[in-house]
């Protein structure tokens, strides 16, 4: 099993057609497709089903996905520590963090990271804690900027940064816009904005207040904000996002539950980070 024909493999895997795989790894189609056609000799399997429009992975091919992204990023981090020791850092980088995290600030941090190591191509990409959890796990990741209520999931570990309370943020004009303090139960008729389930508040929320009724889902903090200045519902948000401008002129008020914590953690392979994963964690924390 060569490493060449794992990353043609995943390719078409994440691609779901020979023509665009060949394109993204700028190789032939014929290459490619001899390459697969040799990797499910080598495993005796199909790992494909065929069609003149798009190809799906079988079991064997879902089975085979996880352990091929494993593998290759094992295999970069192991060419990355043999050019650390030589004294250069290079190689890739990808990091995942879930929007407005008021934490880390992450364009400063990698603008620095980019100057001191020019060697090493950085990717930066947005999604929910949930996805970026699963894409540690998974190898796709090297890093990433969470915030998870719980124990890591298995095969990936967090290193706690900082926890911040949740809060209620109403519109001025709301009848529990004069309370400072507000318990759930008086929010059981509300109608809430509320993030999409793979965000960590939303998270946090549903252990918090799980039978809520959620009118408007959004995957963007500055129109969540939006809603609530609209008085479509309120919202449970992490301490961070009433103190951004967006939420001037908003109420927000302390919510008195002892579930409602936000923890921003850093999410790492269980696997010891590579030098310059290392690197980046020096200067972000």
């Amino acid at each position: 099993m060569e490493l060449r024909h794992l990353e043609y493999f995943v390719a078409v895997a994440e691609e779901r057609h020979f023509t665009r795989a060949a394109e993204r790894m700028r190789v032939a189609q014929s290459g490619l497709s001899a390459s697969i056609r040799a990797l499910e000799k080598d495993l005796d399997a199909d790992l494909f089903v065929r069609n003149t429009r798009r190809v799906e992975l079988t079991d064997a091919g879902r089975a085979l996905l996880t352990e091929a992204h494993r593998t290759l990023a094992s295999a970069s981090a192991a060419r990355d520590a043999v050019a650390a020791v030589r004294g250069l850092l290079r190689g890739s980088l990808t990091v995942g963090s879930e929007h407005c995290l008021g934490v880390v600030d992450l364009p400063p941090v990698l603008a620095s990271f980019r100057r001191a190591h020019p060697g090493v191509e950085i990717r930066l990409r947005y999604a929910g804690s949930g996805q970026i959890v699963e894409q540690i796990r998974q190898g796709r990741l090297n890093v990433g900027f969470v915030a998870l209520p719980g124990p890591a999931p298995e095969g990936v570990r967090l290193m706690p940064l900082a926890t911040e309370d949740m809060m209620l943020l109403t519109h001025p004009g709301h009848p529990l816009a004069d309370l400072d303090v507000v318990d759930v139960e008086e929010l059981r008729d509300e109608d809430f904005v509320d993030f999409s389930a793979d965000w960590g508040a939303r998270r946090v929320n549903d252990l918090a207040l799980a039978d809520r009724r959620i009118s408007v889902e959004v995957n963007d903090v500055h129109t969540l904000l939006d809603f609530v200045q609209q008085g479509l519902g309120v919202a449970l948000v992490p301490a961070p996002v009433t103190r951004k401008p967006q939420a001037k002129g908003l109420h927000a008020a302390t919510l008195k539950t002892q579930q409602a914590s936000w923890q921003v953690s850093v999410a790492l392979p269980a696997t010891p980070p590579g030098p310059a994963t290392e690197a980046l964690l020096k200067m972000a924390l």
